[in-house]
């Protein structure tokens, strides 16, 4: 049985823009959050020192701005998610709703983590992505409509036009962006490669103690 992830051509939804250059995976989420054991509750901890005081206080941040709450696209500016390769970056990301990011530069580990869990990365260029942000701090509830084939977005009256690397369009498309998934997609492959590799086969931890 195929255990394919989605198909995914088009994403559609609210925005929201969260401006600055090389914003870095610790402000995207701060390393003490990731002791989590598992990546379920870390939506509520996305840039978590931007949208609180040590107090807990509620700072001016767009992801606090009620406007924005539900938003699944986010709007950023250059070289975003650099730093350090952690993945619970863009795990806080999406868990906390967001579905594909817009931007004019991505640091590449933080794209292929994106592309993991199947959220695209989109390039470009500055004039545009200062369109789309106006567009979106104007008018908040304006929708979105990111269509992955033709390489446009649809936001209002605007149309603009972004890079999807060759690589990434074709997990999207054909619903292969879950490595994971893809791989139990071909256990048994696996499962008889596996048994003809001695180093595997006679591992140590395979023969019986005592």
């Amino acid at each position: 049985m195929s255990q394919r992830t989605s198909v995914i051509r088009e994403i559609t939804g609210r925005a929201v823009a969260v401006r600055g250059n090389d914003i870095d995976t610790d402000r995207i989420i701060p390393a003490r959050y990731m002791k989590e054991l598992t990546f379920d509750q870390l939506g509520q901890y996305n840039f978590y020192d931007q949208r609180f005081d040590s107090s807990g206080k509620s700072l001016d941040h767009p992801l606090n701005d009620p406007r924005f709450q539900g938003a699944g696209v986010l709007l950023v500016n250059k070289n975003f998610g650099c730093g350090s390769s952690r993945e619970h970056a863009p795990q806080a990301l999406m868990r906390w709703g967001i579905r594909a990011i817009i931007g004019e530069s991505f640091a590449e580990i933080f794209a292929g983590n994106c592309t993991a869990l199947g959220v695209p990365t989109l390039t470009v260029g500055h004039g545009e992505i200062e369109e789309l942000m106006n567009l979106v701090e104007a008018e908040p509830r304006t929708e979105f409509r990111i269509d992955l084939e033709s390489r446009q977005v649809q936001a209002g009256s605007s149309k603009v036009s972004f890079s999807l690397s060759a690589s990434q369009a074709q997990v999207f498309l054909s619903g292969t962006w879950d490595t994971t998934t893809s791989l139990l997609d071909g256990l048994e492959e696996v499962q008889a490669t596996a048994a003809r590799l001695p180093y595997i086969k006679d591992f140590p931890y395979d023969r019986p103690r005592g």
